[in-house]
């Protein structure tokens, strides 16, 4: 069985950096991809082991530099075979500081959805021709559990992330033909995350209370559902939104 290359966009830190340690330990060649974070990239690569991971800077807001991270992790591993759409543009879960709608621009709502559906879109956009060549390849978005259930009203991201699962279905419609597949996989607030690590006690102690589980989801928990839809044995899943919340919200 041939090994799997898996480019996890915004990595080098966060949920990402969890995912790559997670997909690395599982026996998958993985591609960090950067913005400003060279330093923690670099450190990850040199823990995994330079034959199994490549640290690649690039804006995914910019499909030029998309272009060429798909370009340099190709050249690197010889194919790409699982993308990941992790990376987070710019914004902090804090309930104080959290703006209300009234105080909003569109520009706040702009900026969510040209970090998650345009960097997803340029991604996948740029990796499309060899995973249709293939006849295979996967597609994960990262999502959030807030759209069905606002814990917070985090307006902009919320929205974002909801219309991450409709890009993701119609692209799971039009690309299975090509044995591509296309899921979400959406956490509840990570307990802790560099964009969390400004939420209050009081909220992760609510959201815990409301869980069946009683606990808040970690990285880990998510990042172990992302391993499992890049491996083989989710071959027959796609346009799926997957929610790792402890129970949280029912689907």
């Amino acid at each position: 069985m041939m090994t799997r290359t898996v480019l996890v966009t915004g990595s080098s830190r966060g949920l990402g950096a969890t995912i790559v340690k997670t997909l690395a330990q599982q026996g998958f060649q993985v591609v960090i991809n950067y913005y400003k974070s060279k330093d923690s990239a670099e450190k990850l690569v040199s823990e995994i082991g330079e034959e199994n991971a490549i640290a690649i800077q690039a804006d995914v807001t910019n499909r030029k530099e998309v272009d060429n991270l798909i370009k340099k992790a190709t050249e690197y591993f010889g194919q790409i075979d699982v993308v990941v759409n992790n990376a987070l543009v710019d914004f902090k879960f804090d309930p104080n500081k959290q703006k209300t709608f009234t105080e909003l621009t569109w520009d706040d709502y702009q900026k969510q959805l040209d970090g998650t559906l345009k960097a997803a879109f340029n991604v996948i956009q740029s990796v499309l021709p060899q995973f249709m060549e293939r006849k295979n390849g996967s597609i994960i978005g990262i999502g959030t559990n807030l759209y069905q259930n606002p814990v917070v009203p985090y307006h902009e991201y919320t929205t974002a992330k909801a219309g991450l699962i409709g890009f993701t279905r119609n692209i799971a419609s039009e690309l299975g033909v090509y044995g591509i597949k296309a899921n979400v996989v959406s956490g509840g607030l990570l307990k802790t995350t560099d964009a969390s690590a400004v939420t209050t006690p009081e909220v992760f102690d609510l959201i815990a209370q409301s869980t069946p589980l009683k606990k808040v989801t970690t990285p880990q928990d998510v990042a172990n559902m992302v391993a499992y839809l890049s491996s083989e044995n989710a071959n027959g899943i796609t346009g799926q939104n997957f929610t790792i919340d402890g129970g949280l919200t029912m689907n």
